[in-house]
């Protein structure tokens, strides 16, 4: 008997490689399963990591009605070959072009997850636009699976679709967390002086991570404000950010642009492949991001025993318990991060209670193979299988 086939959709193929990374290859047990993003050549190199086959459609993140058009034909065309019971989209553009090619094909199972909505940012017309966008996905769609409970609220508030399309798999998240690979047991001190030295991180001070792209909406020049503001009182700090640096889409200010590249103790790393060894030697996360749906980072975060500052969005705020594994502050205030960072710092009987418990709060409710069984559960339940 042949398996249900699987199709999983994405704007850009760092989805599939970290927000679902082995996700795919957990499902190719029972069911059929192809992935498609843009970018055929990154793309083709994580089917051949996870051993599932591929299928190349140029989306991109920005709006662009003719690209768009041409991509929904493309990937209607393969939808009406491929016959899929299952459609499963990530990311607003792959949703809706997903959701509406696969409306078109006839899929019975059409399913999106929201993991994120950059429309909470946007005003006037451009709101109203993606807003409508919005709809219309979740309209195509047959199940909508916010990925936390604040994103389900929004959704309801905005009355994007009924509540009888909506569900959160398990306790949230797209992929949970792997803890058995987030662990600082991998790592040796030896190792970790290497990092030191070859990034040029000081071994002596108190390191403020953040993991993630480096635009303004995660709240980095509200962050790199309150680490200035702090490094002139106190010049054992360091402020280590991992990840790219996108100028095209939310860039920057130009001031805290220039801090970063002036700046004696803010160090880039620019894209790492593994971020690991980058949280195991660093005290806490910083993490003041605008929106979120349910972010990894601070889950990897507290697996590897890091408080973490956050703000008091949808997913950050029901990750972290304020006072218990971290610290949790308004968004967009400057003020108030300043203060959280230092009191992390300087109130070492909290920090210390507060590493004894991270790593348990992630192991108790977001263990990646939780995630994976419950949504395999459901699909399962979807096909009457």
């Amino acid at each position: 008997m042949s398996k249900p086939k699987l199709v999983r959709i994405t704007t850009v193929p760092m989805s599939l490689e970290k927000l679902l990374e082995g996700q795919l290859a957990y499902m190719k047990q029972w069911y059929d399963v192809t992935a498609i993003c843009a970018n055929k050549e990154r793309l083709e190199a994580y089917g051949e990591k996870e051993g599932v086959p591929t299928y190349h459609v140029e989306l991109t993140r920005k709006i662009t009605p003719i690209r768009d058009l041409k991509a929904v034909w493309k990937l209607y065309r393969f939808l009406r070959k491929k016959k899929p019971e299952i459609v499963h989209t990530h990311t607003p553009k792959a949703g809706i072009i997903g959701m509406l090619a696969s409306y078109l094909a006839g899929v019975p199972h059409r399913l999106h997850t929201v993991a994120g909505l950059p429309l909470m940012e946007a005003q006037g017309n451009k709101r109203r636009l993606l807003n409508f966008i919005e709809k219309l996905t979740y309209r195509c769609a047959s199940k909508v699976y916010p990925n936390s409970k604040g994103l389900y609220d929004f959704i309801m508030q905005e009355k994007f679709t009924q509540p009888d399309k909506l569900k959160i798999i398990g306790h949230g998240s797209s992929n949970g967390i792997d803890t058995t690979y987030f662990s600082r047991s991998h790592f040796t001190e030896a190792q970790l002086d290497q990092v030191h030295e070859e990034h040029s991180i000081p071994s002596d001070t108190f390191i403020y991570i953040f993991v993630g792209r480096i635009v303004s909406d995660k709240g980095i020049n509200e962050m790199v404000a309150a680490f200035t503001r702090m490094y002139k009182e106190n010049k054992k700090i360091t402020l280590l950010l991992v990840g790219p640096l996108e100028e095209e889409l939310d860039a920057l200010s130009a001031e805290t642009t220039d801090i970063i590249s002036k700046h004696p103790s803010i160090i880039t790393t620019g894209y790492q492949n593994d971020v690991r060894p980058f949280f195991a030697l660093s005290s806490a996360l910083a993490f003041p991001s605008y929106r979120e749906g349910f972010p990894n980072a601070v889950m990897q975060a507290c697996a590897m025993d890091l408080p973490c500052i956050v703000s008091d969005i949808n997913g950050c705020n029901e990750i972290i318990t304020h006072r218990k594994n971290g610290l949790i502050i308004p968004a967009k205030d400057e003020d108030a991060l300043y203060s959280a960072m230092t009191e992390l710092m300087e109130n070492k009987e909290l920090y210390e209670d507060m590493v004894k418990i991270c790593r348990s709060s992630i192991k108790e409710h977001f263990e990646r193979s939780y995630i994976w069984k419950e949504l395999s559960k459901e699909y399962q339940e979807l096909l009457n299988l």
